[in-house]
């Protein structure tokens, strides 16, 4: 429709959104900032961005005034997406005052926003965004701030309705979208609403709508319900030990009759105790606990170990100091054995307290006894242990058995070339070497380990009792010329009793 001169000229003189002039540009533009600082002074709503430029709505208030909120809020055509603000920067001349919450449905408050977070998501399952509901919003602190928006599109929340049923709620928490799970009151609609979410498989969707059945369910009803929801179960299992929730993550394992694993869980506590003395007092106090039977006798161990390592710790520290022992002088102690395994302790008692008796806390016969050890383990860790010292007399002594009638026998229950390997690792002389390689019962890996370690009087003598002549004489080139070897290689072939197989 047309209008005429006089219609045109009534309309840019009594419309709020006045057309630009030179004229009247500083007396306008400065009522407009100023009217800006005062919004922004009172209430906190606007951005503290865009300094030079005020945002005006169509009907002609600036845009993040009170009047302009109340009339966008009453009129229902839109929804006031809200954005939570963080402790806003003042000026020189301006305090920070935060609006309270209204008590009304419809206030600011009663809006809320979909806020994408990539740091939410706790178990590792990428889906579009995770979620800040309505409730979440209401129950933050009084310094947070709430306003609308002002750069969101329309696109984001068009859709926005308070009708939704848990399906269509747990779709929008899916793609991120605003949401509200308030007007889920009912245990059934609750209910159904973890059935949803576990039905998207999505896991972020799940942790909250938990969240919010937390928060708005008693402890009972809850654990009640999850029984019969093995993978929300596990999702707020998960959901608790994240959080560091394990108090309450206690309460419903024993509440559903997981008694073993609220055992172990308290147990695992002891991880977070510094103090050693605390800590053996810690695990003794799970002794009683309800664990499987394996798992009791592993926990008595734990508090008898440590108890232990700190008393050796204590007198091997003293002991150290006083520079009495040789050992200690030569072998300083790199490191404490508090807290170390058992076969670690093992090492370091067969290492320090080698030959000690077995009343004492630090004597390796005392562990392996207390420890129930096996002699495999025992022969291997002590093995190690004195060869590293090259103490080869304790070594011998670890195989030499005696008989009823007095005889001695050497003898190992792990096998006598794993000993020749162990021995080779700690630089032990051919000497020591070839005597273990000799009780070797394998030729072949009798032969194998001669070659290998250069312990030719072990591959001489072997060809010698199998009469090889000619694997004799090829071994004979491979010795040096004119070497002790050498000699003995010509003597054994000259020897015309010795009936040869080739």
């Amino acid at each position: 429709m047309s209008r005429n001169k006089n219609d045109e000229d009534d309309y840019w003189n009594n419309t709020k959104c006045k057309a630009y002039t030179f004229d009247d540009d500083d007396d306008e533009y400065a009522e407009l900032k100023a009217s800006k600082r005062a919004v922004n002074s009172l209430h906190g709503i606007a951005d503290d961005d865009d300094d030079d430029v005020e945002k005006v709505s169509w009907s002609g208030e600036p845009v993040g005034s009170i009047s302009w909120s109340i009339k966008e809020n009453a009129t229902g055509g839109r929804l006031g997406d809200l954005r939570e603000l963080g402790t806003l920067r003042s000026g020189s001349d301006t305090t920070q005052q935060s609006i309270s919450k209204p008590a009304s449905a419809y206030s600011l408050s009663s809006f809320f926003k979909g806020k994408r977070d990539s740091s939410s998501s706790l178990f590792g399952i990428s889906r579009p965004g995770s979620f800040q509901s309505l409730s979440d919003s209401v129950t933050g602190t009084s310094t947070v701030s709430y306003a609308p928006d002002l750069r969101k599109s329309k696109t984001d929340y068009k859709d926005f309705s308070i009708d939704w049923s848990p399906h269509e709620t747990v779709r929008q928490m899916q793609k991120g979208r605003m949401y509200s799970l308030e007007r889920f009151r009912s245990l059934k609609d609750k209910l159904h609403l973890v059935d949803e979410a576990v039905r998207m498989h999505d896991g972020n969707v799940i942790t909250a709508v938990l969240i919010y059945l937390k928060r708005t369910l008693s402890k009972e009803v809850l654990f009640r319900e999850l029984v019969y929801r093995q993978v929300a179960l596990q999702q707020f299992v998960h959901y608790l030990k994240e959080t560091g929730q394990q108090k309450l993550l206690m309460e419903m394992l024993k509440a559903m009759g997981r008694t073993e694993e609220a055992a172990l869980l308290q147990y695992k506590e002891h991880l977070s105790i510094k103090s050693h003395i605390k800590k053996t007092e810690y695990l003794k106090s799970c002794i009683g606990l309800p664990f499987a039977s394996d798992d009791s006798g592993f926990v008595e161990d734990h508090y008898s170990l440590l108890d232990r390592q700190i008393i050796i710790e204590e007198n091997d520290k003293r002991v150290e100091a006083s520079g009495q022992i040789e050992v200690f002088k030569k072998y300083p102690r790199k490191a404490s054995i508090l807290h170390m395994p058992l076969v670690t302790t093992l090492y370091y008692s067969c290492f320090y307290h080698y030959g000690e008796s077995e009343g004492t806390f630090s004597s390796p016969a005392n562990l392996k006894t207390t420890f129930k050890i096996s002699d495999k383990q025992y022969l291997l860790t002590t093995l190690a242990a004195r060869a590293k010292l090259k103490a080869w007399r304790d070594v011998d002594s670890l195989f030499t058995t005696k008989n009823w009638l007095g005889y001695t026998k050497k003898k190992a229950p792990i096998g006598f070339h794993r000993v020749v390997d162990i021995l080779h690792k700690n630089n032990a002389p051919v000497e020591v070497i070839q005597e273990y390689i000799a009780l070797v019962d394998n030729t072949e890996l009798k032969l194998n380990l001669g070659t290998k370690y250069k312990c030719h009087n072990i591959v001489i003598d072997t060809y010698r009792d199998l009469k090889d002549r000619q694997q004799l004489i090829q071994y004979r080139s491979k010795v040096d010329k004119s070497s002790q070897e050498q000699r003995k290689i010509d003597y054994i072939l000259s020897n015309s009793q010795i009936r040869w197989k080739n």
